[in-house]
C-alpha cells in the first residue's frame, strides 16, 4: 500500500471518529479509532516517508484531521505539528481542547504518545 493511501486511510477513520462521537456512538468511534491508529503505525514504520506522508495532512480541510496528524508527528516534528495544534487550540470544542491539551503537556514535558 502507497503512504499516500495510508494517510489517507487514517484521515478517513480519524473524520469517521469524530462523526461517529457527535453521533454519540461510542462502539463506532472505537472501530474507526483503532483503524486510524493502525495506519499511524503503518506510516511510523516507514520512518521519514512515513512521516512526510502524515505531514501532508496537516493542512486537510478538517480540523479533526489536522490536530490528529499533528499530535501524531508532535514528537518527531515539533516544528510543523505544534502550530498546527496552536491554530487550533484558538477556537472553542472538542478538538480545539484535544490540540490545547497536547499543547500543555508538550509544554510542561510531560508528552508522550502511548498507541502500543
Amino acid at each position: 500500500m502507497e503512504l499516500e493511501s495510508i494517510a489517507e486511510e487514517f484521515a478517513r477513520n480519524v473524520a469517521a471518529q469524530t462523526d461517529a462521537i457527535w453521533r454519540g456512538d461510542r462502539k463506532g468511534g472505537n472501530k474507526y479509532a483503532k483503524r486510524y491508529i493502525a495506519a499511524y503505525k503503518k506510516l511510523r514504520d516507514h520512518g521519514e516517508a512515513g512521516w512526510d506522508a502524515l505531514a501532508t495532512l496537516l493542512t486537510h480541510s478538517r480540523m479533526d484531521v489536522r490536530v490528529n496528524a499533528a499530535i501524531c508527528l508532535l514528537s518527531d516534528r515539533p516544528a510543523q505539528a505544534k502550530p498546527v495544534l496552536e491554530e487550533a487550540a484558538k477556537g472553542e470544542g472538542m478538538i480545539p481542547f484535544v490540540a490545547s491539551e497536547a499543547l500543555k503537556h508538550w509544554n510542561a514535558g510531560t508528552w508522550s504518545l502511548d498507541v502500543d
